[in-house]
């Protein structure tokens, strides 16, 4: 009876296998092309614009940036540091305050 109830259990046992490994057959991964929006606009001209324009338009437009909501110096210098922290932007450490400054004065409230 227990070699019945053991050859039981194995047969169910590699059964659920078998189907599990049917079940976790993988995606077919295909490529996808994205146009991305192309700009060359620059941050307007102004007391610290070079630290932006030259750091900042790598990774996004000066409209993207533009268009958020205007914040304090306290609310724009977590943002600048979460770009460097989270998302690894080159910014020089000597950047940062014009940046920040920069922003204040365009986009502060």
């Amino acid at each position: 009876m227990f070699r019945n109830l053991l050859s039981a259990t194995i047969l169910l046992g590699v059964a659920s296998m078998v189907a599990i490994a049917h079940a976790a057959t993988p995606s077919e991964l295909k490529p996808v092309n994205i146009d991305l929006p192309d700009s060359d606009k620059m941050f307007p001209d102004g007391p610290r614009s070079d630290a932006i324009n030259n750091n900042c338009v790598a990774c996004h437009s000066a409209d993207m940036v533009l268009n958020q909501p205007a914040l304090s110096k306290q609310a724009w210098a977590p943002e600048v540091n979460k770009m460097i922290n989270n998302y690894k932007a080159p910014i020089a450490p000597e950047d940062i305050g014009a940046i920040v400054d920069y922003l204040t004065a365009l986009k502060g409230n």
